[in-house]
């Protein structure tokens, strides 16, 4: 049995819906699906709770939005008149109740973390019944189950939740047992899962391949499938290196740092549950389904330079903050990290020196994060600057800091692109080598990096 991801970019409008929905009832028997929610949806569901706030008056409009939205698919997904008025129904119960979460935090005048996570997860919810609809509709055997049914137990943490596996693994395979077979094809819906204390809890934006994860390995699967409109994890980004190849087999370390740089392939936490069932992961697409792909393993294979691929992210910035001593002096960090914690910013790396504290944060939350630090007093710091104008690049390859010359090889060509190095992270993984350049010589380091170490 499979557990198999599919993506809102395989879901992006009905065309694309119908072509995975055939692909589906060829290959899907017996097989599980995590559904993200079709392309687009989360954002106009996120984006309500702000409307709803703003006027009662922009509800219908909501709803409107998304009953549009989804009819323009199922007018191409199914023709017959019966199965589509049943499934309209069913449609019509889902978005009244999602319209009176909508009327609830326009009342109160709060949108709570927990009616957040809840009105956030009915994309996934309305793509589950759909899909499951429509090959039921075909003569298939399909339903689907939420997770809160299956029970997907979370820690309860809202908008960032993790899976407490034991806990998941029994009640999945008790489900499992009693009401799946090898004819059935089951739609969950991902990216959420629920508290003991029943609260419906997510896994912060893009967490469905996370879910997914969490449910193969929790139901035993023999492989996790995460379904893609691409070919897989690449050497570089295609849209700076054209001639980019594709890297067929990655270990788990591999595909995680390449997920937090950048790489949109994966979410970064997906590695976490399969790892530990040692599951394989496969990236296949849809387009090419008998295509190679890339297969995220324990033991990948070994390149002769090393490096898998070329890597980088402009969501970050720096914050630096200088004091005396800071190497020397007790408690200067924690009471900067506590503070940025307290205030719900997270912090991507720290870099210290005996003069400097080097934070690096998400671009969107530098200045929230700059003005957090300026409420500790008294002050433990002289000034603070933020750099914004940076990028964030990466080498990825298991082994990087026991082969000798590579950084020397990565810096040497760097520096003949005449490119200056803001500041480097090396050693905190086995399988990646961190530097910064200024967002203007991004594309110059991605080049030059590439050509060393895969145009040769």
């Amino acid at each position: 049995m499979k557990v198999i991801k599919i993506g809102g970019g395989c879901l992006k409008d009905g065309q694309a819906a119908n072509a995975i929905i055939k692909l589906i009832a060829k290959r899907g028997k017996g097989d599980i699906f995590v559904l993200s929610a079709f392309y687009g949806v989360t954002d106009i569901l996120i984006s309500g709770i702000e409307k709803a706030l703003e006027s009662e008056a922009n509800i219908p409009l909501i709803i409107n939005g998304l009953r549009t939205r989804h009819n323009h698919i199922i007018k191409i997904l199914i023709q017959e008149e019966r199965p589509k008025k049943q499934l309209s129904k069913s449609l019509r119960d889902v978005y009244r109740k999602l319209e009176r979460y909508y009327y609830g935090i326009n009342f109160t005048r709060e949108a709570t973390p927990r009616m957040q996570d809840m009105i956030a997860t009915f994309g996934e919810r309305i793509s589950a019944l759909i899909l499951s609809k429509i090959l039921l509709a075909k003569g298939l055997d399909a339903s689907f189950v939420l997770p809160e049914e299956l029970g997907i137990i979370s820690d309860g943490k809202f908008m960032d939740a993790t899976a407490v596996m034991d806990k998941t693994r029994q009640n999945l395979v008790a489900w499992m047992a009693a009401n799946h077979g090898p004819q059935k094809i089951l739609f969950v819906p991902g990216f959420y899962g629920v508290s003991e204390k029943g609260d419906i809890t997510t896994y912060g934006r893009g967490g469905s391949d996370y879910s997914a994860a969490v449910v193969a390995a929790a139901a035993g699967a023999s492989v996790l499938e995460i379904w893609k409109d691409t070919e897989g994890f690449m050497t570089a980004d295609p849209d700076n290196i054209s001639h980019c190849k594709l890297i067929p087999e990655l270990t788990y370390e591999e595909a995680a740092e390449l997920a937090y740089t950048g790489a949109g392939i994966l979410h970064p936490r997906t590695v976490e549950p399969v790892r530990s069932a040692n599951i394989n992961i496969a990236i296949k697409n849809t387009y090419h389904p008998d295509a190679r792909g890339s297969l995220i393993t324990q033991n990948g294979i070994t390149t002769p330079n090393i490096v898998k691929s070329v890597s980088y992210t402009v969501d970050v910035a720096v914050l630096k903050i200088y004091a005396s001593g800071v190497g020397a002096r007790y408690g200067i960090l924690s009471q900067i990290t506590e503070s940025l914690a307290r205030d719900g910013i997270n912090i991507k790396s720290v870099v210290t020196s005996q003069t400097c504290i080097s934070l690096l944060l998400s671009r969107k939350d530098i200045e929230t994060g700059h003005k957090s630090i300026q409420k500790i007093k008294p002050s433990p710091y002289r000034k603070s600057v933020v750099i914004a104008d940076v990028a964030l690049v990466s080498i990825v390859g298991e082994g990087l800091h026991k082969n000798r010359g590579v950084a020397a090889k990565c810096f040497t060509a760097v520096s003949n692109a005449n490119v200056n190095i803001e500041m480097i992270s090396f050693g905190t993984s086995n399988a990646a080598l961190y530097f910064l350049v200024k967002e203007k010589s991004l594309d110059r380091t991605i080049q030059a990096l590439h050509s060393i170490f895969f145009d040769e």
